[in-house]
């Protein structure tokens, strides 16, 4: 899939006009991975991006295994602390840190880590536009010289042409529209980054605190990144005023009100629905715009580094398929290799969040008490493993999920019985 695959009347449309064999829309870590992977083929590639770079994205920043193990070749990780020990609690109680002597994962500043993996990409060839609004992509219509390119319409009314677009244009998609992406989840996230004194940053450094949340299905955090505190809760979208309540209670409790966040960010995470599309004709979607994400605790940054390298992998082909039918059996086999991998991971993880909103005391007693649990959480966060494998591998876990399933439809099993 070298360059000297694209035949030199490639290039350009009949008006002369360039026509790129990959248009990305998103520099986020989708985006990137996507223009890094059809850059590395040989392709020519552009990075469209609406914000200048280096950007804030309300983000925790944990890198897990499988985003470490997603990044191009000589990635150094921006890492502003690594996490040793996790301080579980259920809304303030019951708090219990469990220790590991070999790192569980790193913690990163976005700005930085969306920077690099841009950067990677340019060095691999492709070439990164930022300021630029998307308004929308047309395959028909006047826009479009041929049935093989698709028009990237700008803000202001430019058009770019391509043989295939990757949409990565995050959560609120203007590709994910176009190509229909249907959502059955979506969660409101608040955080705050919070400066503090070196003694306050001692006591956090290499530790976590993740607090099982009052509202069913929330969560909250403390990621410690130097002088900086990365304090933050997530729970359905429509506890708008309890979810901020929470946050607040949630700084109160920690001894942090007294210290003034530099930035104050909430952001919808989206999950997309099991019969949502990947793709629309030359056109695909990864990461956030496809609504990829870990359902259970909305895990994002590998599920679009993964996502997006594949994204990127199949936009090369689709980029030179030189019919409707080869588009085609190239974008199912894109929407293929997300469904046997991230897809899979997804539908575990729904079933944990539907349990976790009915028995959260069930999970933080397995997480803090009993080893073989603590050690599944050590080994996903590790990369060792993933949530879809545990289950196919493990039929204590399969059974005990069955369990949980059947407890979903028993009003008795409401009680959040914290304190077992």
């Amino acid at each position: 899939m070298s360059s000297e695959n694209s035949s030199a009347d490639d290039a350009s449309a009949d008006d002369g006009q360039q026509v790129w064999d990959v248009v990305v829309v998103g520099a986020g870590p989708a985006g990137a991975s996507a223009a890094y992977a059809a850059a590395v083929a040989g392709r020519r590639v552009l990075l469209l991006e609406k914000a200048e770079l280096p950007r804030y994205k309300t983000c925790g920043g944990g890198i897990i295994g499988p985003s470490r193990d997603s990044l191009p070749p000589g990635f150094e990780l921006p890492f502003r602390d690594r996490v040793h020990a996790v301080t579980f609690s259920h809304n303030g109680r019951f708090a219990r840190t469990r220790r590991s002597r070999r790192m569980l994962f790193g913690l990163i500043n976005r700005p930085e880590f969306d920077q690099q993996l841009v950067e990677h990409a340019q060095k691999a060839g492709a070439e990164l536009r930022t300021g630029v609004t998307v308004q929308r992509v047309e395959q028909h219509g006047s826009a479009v010289p041929d049935r093989r390119t698709v028009a990237v319409v700008l803000q202001g009314g430019e058009t770019v042409l391509a043989r295939a677009v990757v949409g990565a244009d995050g959560s609120a998609s203007r590709i994910g529209a176009h190509v229909g992406v249907k959502l059955d989840q979506v969660d409101l996230g608040l955080e705050a980054e919070i400066p503090v004194p070196e003694t306050v940053a001692e006591d956090w450094r290499g530790r976590v605190l993740i607090d099982w949340g009052p509202i069913p299905g929330s969560y909250g955090w403390v990621f410690p990144k130097g002088d900086t505190l990365t304090v933050g809760v997530i729970s359905a979208r429509g506890e708008g005023a309890a979810t901020k309540r929470y946050l607040e209670d949630f700084i109160g409790r920690l001894g942090l009100a007294g210290f003034e966040p530099s930035i104050s960010s909430g952001h919808l995470t989206r999950c997309r629905a099991d019969d949502s599309p990947l793709s629309r004709g030359r056109v695909l979607v990864c990461g956030d715009a496809a609504g990829l994400l870990e359902p259970w605790t909305r895990e994002g940054i590998s599920f679009a580094l993964r996502s997006g390298r594949l994204a990127g992998e199949w936009a090369v082909r689709i980029a030179e398929a030189h019919d409707a039918v080869d588009t085609r059996r190239q974008a199912l086999n894109y929407a293929f290799a997300i469904k046997a991998g991230l897809g899979v991971e997804m539908s575990v993880g729904k079933r944990l969040l539907i349990a976790f909103e009915r028995r959260p005391g069930l999970f933080h007693a397995g997480l803090t008490g009993v080893r073989p649990v603590w050690k599944a959480f050590m080994d996903i966060t590790r990369g060792a493993t993933s949530l879809g494998e545990i289950v196919r591998t493990r039929p204590m876990v399969q059974r005990a999920l069955t369990a949980l399933d059947r407890r979903q439809a028993d009003p008795a099993g409401d009680a959040s019985d914290v304190s077992s």
